[in-house]
Formats: C-alpha cells, sequence, structure tokens
C-alpha cells in the first residue's frame, strides 16, 4: 500500500480532523511501532506500521457516517467535557467515534454535523472552501439599513479581523417588542463571528439559529433530533 502522510491516517480513522490532528502529533499523543512522533511529514504504511493514539492502537473506520443534528440551546459541541455541561454527543447514541464539524456556541442552536470522516471535517471547516452558513439572528432594537450595508461589506471584528463579505437580509422588524430579525449568510467560521459581528455595530443579540449549512437545512429536524445525511446531500457538501 502507498504511504500516507500520518495526519491523514488519523484524519481518515475518525480521530479528528486533519489540522486537528496535526496538533495532536505536535502535542506528542501519537506513536507510531511504539515511538512518539512529532514531525508533520512523518508517513506510514498503513498495511505494515502500527499507529497509537493516547496509547490505543487506530484502524481506518470503514463505514463512513455523516449526521445532522439540530442543536439545542445549552449543549456544548465538544466530544468531551470536563465541566459537567450537557454535550451534543449525548443526544447522538451511535456505536461509532463522531466529531462535530466545526463549532456553535452553547447558547446557539441549529444545524451542525457529526462524522467519523476526517477529510470530510477537513474539507467542510477549510476557509479555502467557503462552505455557506446560514444564521437567523434576533437582536435588540430596529436595525437599520446602513448597519445591513455594514454587514454585508465585511465589517471589523474584536481582534481587528475584518470579515468577508456577507448575505445579509431583514425578516421582521416588530416595533412593539423592539427587536429585528434578520437573515445572515456567511462563507467563514470564525469563533462566534455572527455575534461579533452584530456587536460591532452595536446590536445585541438576543437569539440564535444556524438554519443551514450548505443547502442543507434543519427546518424539518426537531430541536434536540437527528438524522443522517443522503448520499446526494453528503457530495453536494464535498463538491
Amino acid at each position: 500500500m502507498e504511504k500516507q502522510r500520518l495526519q491523514k491516517y488519523l484524519a481518515s480513522s475518525g480521530i479528528d480532523s486533519r489540522r486537528k490532528c496535526e496538533q495532536l502529533i505536535l502535542e506528542g499523543k501519537v506513536e507510531v511501532n511504539g515511538k512518539t512522533v512529532l514531525e508533520l511529514g512523518t508517513k506510514i504504511d498503513p498495511e505494515i506500521d502500527e499507529v497509537k493514539y493516547n496509547g490505543k492502537i487506530v484502524k481506518p473506520e470503514e463505514e463512513k457516517v455523516y449526521i445532522l443534528l439540530n442543536k439545542p440551546i445549552g449543549y456544548v459541541t465538544t466530544v468531551k467535557e470536563q465541566f459537567g455541561r450537557d454535550k451534543i454527543m449525548d443526544l447522538v447514541k451511535v456505536n461509532k467515534r463522531l466529531v462535530p464539524v466545526g463549532r456553535l456556541d452553547m447558547y446557539t442552536s441549529g444545524a451542525i454535523i457529526l462524522t467519523n470522516d476526517g477529510e470530510f471535517v477537513n474539507k467542510l471547516t477549510h476557509p479555502k472552501n467557503e462552505v455557506t452558513k446560514t444564521y437567523n439572528v434576533t437582536v435588540a432594537g430596529k436595525i437599520k439599513e446602513e448597519e445591513i450595508k455594514k454587514l454585508e461589506k465585511g465589517i471589523e471584528i474584536e481582534g481587528g479581523y475584518v470579515t468577508k463579505p456577507a448575505e445579509v437580509k431583514i425578516l421582521k422588524i416588530d416595533e412593539q417588542k423592539n427587536i429585528s430579525r434578520i437573515q445572515i449568510i456567511i462563507h467563514e467560521g470564525k469563533n462566534r463571528q455572527i455575534r461579533k459581528m452584530c456587536k460591532a455595530i452595536n446590536k445585541k443579540v438576543l437569539a440564535l439559529h444556524r438554519s443551514k449549512i450548505g443547502n442543507i437545512g434543519v427546518k424539518d429536524l426537531k430541536v434536540g433530533t437527528w438524522r443522517y445525511l443522503t448520499k446526494k446531500e453528503v457530495e453536494s457538501l464535498k463538491n
């Protein structure tokens, strides 16, 4: 069998995304034939070499699984949770080692994908692939057209980062309740980006829901429930 990079082998075995696997190697958590490997350029022969992560032998997952979850508020998107909080893995009961594709913060609901395909995770989260994410946002106050244009054009958020152009539209303005509902479609995924974008125009986020990843939405999926992605849906995300 042709040799392959260690991080790619780990990712294809469902450990995590390729970038995360690179970090695991640098942290000294991976062994090849009994020796800790710290070099990212290391190549292995899967038929000959024995690879261990945290002391356990790593073997490729033969069956790839892709799951869409409509995440409830109050759940964290981590595989392991040290503070005793509810995690999305508690909602998805399958006999596979899954990892989330990207993140949603604890107080954001909506679409998140879980899989054991590390290459798929890498493809969907890599900035160059610009997979769209659609958010429905409720903010305090009446939003103005000039504020919408700022979000559409790209706006500087915390840390000095300027967001890429976004698609933004007003869904509803409720003057009686003094709130506005808007839809924001972005092609990137900085940490808590939507909340930071709204903060940059002095709008407090009251509710945040990710309705779609690419063209796959959770409109027909009850909060807290999940389903397998179809082969066609997986291919649409890959392409």
